[in-house]
């Protein structure tokens, strides 16, 4: 019986060398892909806004809507990272995937 390689045991985890790869649910992918189609519908109107002259204010709060919008598709897609990926790598000893996190949390947070 032939031994499956390195990269066919990896392919469900959260990463195989540097072909790093997230492995989510139909469900989950579903959901987010959901979610920016409607962002995507929601920027091209504050674009429509915009070559209408809309009053500044009425444009500010549509971009507001956006920016929560997609902050909530992070949240979403940040919980479960930690859940898989995160623990995953941590139960490895991969504990370098911890300062990973910490930067990209840097950056969700500006």
């Amino acid at each position: 019986m032939e031994q499956p390689d390195k990269q066919e045991l990896n392919e469900d985890s959260c990463h195989s060398g540097s072909d790093r790869k997230s492995h989510h649910s139909d469900k989950t992918k579903n959901n987010l892909i959901s979610r920016l189609n409607r962002i995507e519908g929601q920027i091209r109107g504050v674009k429509g806004l915009i070559e209408k002259d809309t009053y500044c204010d009425d444009v500010l709060n549509q971009i507001a809507a956006v920016q929560s919008a997609l902050n909530g598709v992070g949240k979403l897609l940040l919980e479960h990272h930690l859940n898989s990926c995160v623990i995953e790598r941590i139960q490895e000893g991969d504990n370098e995937v911890i300062k990973e996190l910490m930067v990209t949390m840097n950056k969700l947070m500006k």
